[in-house]
């Protein structure tokens, strides 16, 4: 009976020198870390947000198949704090526009174009003079067109920008 205790504790020990040297070959190896270090983590980039600001004369172009699209989103800016005289809605000449999109000119437009954006309820927001020449006041415009993703009845998307 003493040789099987002898025997059974050489084969623990050899096992446990096994088990140890592979740990031991995996940690100089690099695969294992035994005291990992700190990563630092990016802080999280400020997200823009906007401002809400009526001072703004804003363009609705409805650029869907729906009718009215554009007269509802005016009615929700009104009711939002936007005098009347200073929204303007009007179909675009084309009824194929994706995403619901206000485009703003200048580089300060843009907090208030977020606001504007946010206010509808998250459509895109794009700097472009595209739509420069339809402001026809004497103060800043945000132009906002509408596309099928604000519609009902979505009929095929494209990317492109809408003419007035």
């Amino acid at each position: 009976m003493n040789g099987w205790v002898v025997l059974l504790w050489s084969f623990v020990a050899a096992l446990v020198l096994i088990i140890g040297g592979i740990f031991g070959s995996l940690v100089v190896m690099g695969r294992i870390t035994l005291f990992p270090e700190a990563v630092p983590t990016a802080a999280p980039a400020p997200e823009q947000t906007g401002v809400v600001d009526t001072a703004y004369s804003v363009m609705i172009l409805n650029a869907t198949a729906e009718e009215g699209l554009d007269e509802q989103f005016r009615e929700q800016l009104i009711t939002a704090g936007w005098v009347p005289e200073t929204v303007y809605a009007s179909d675009s000449s084309s009824q194929d526009f994706a995403t619901t999109t206000v485009f703003y000119v200048a580089e300060e437009d843009e907090l208030a174009a977020i606001g504007l954006a946010d206010l509808l309820g998250g459509a895109e927001v794009r700097q472009s003079d595209a739509y420069a020449d339809l402001n026809t006041t004497d103060g800043k415009q945000l132009t906002v067109v509408i596309g099928t993703d604000s519609a009902s009845t979505a009929p095929a998307e494209s990317e492109e920008t809408p003419a007035s």
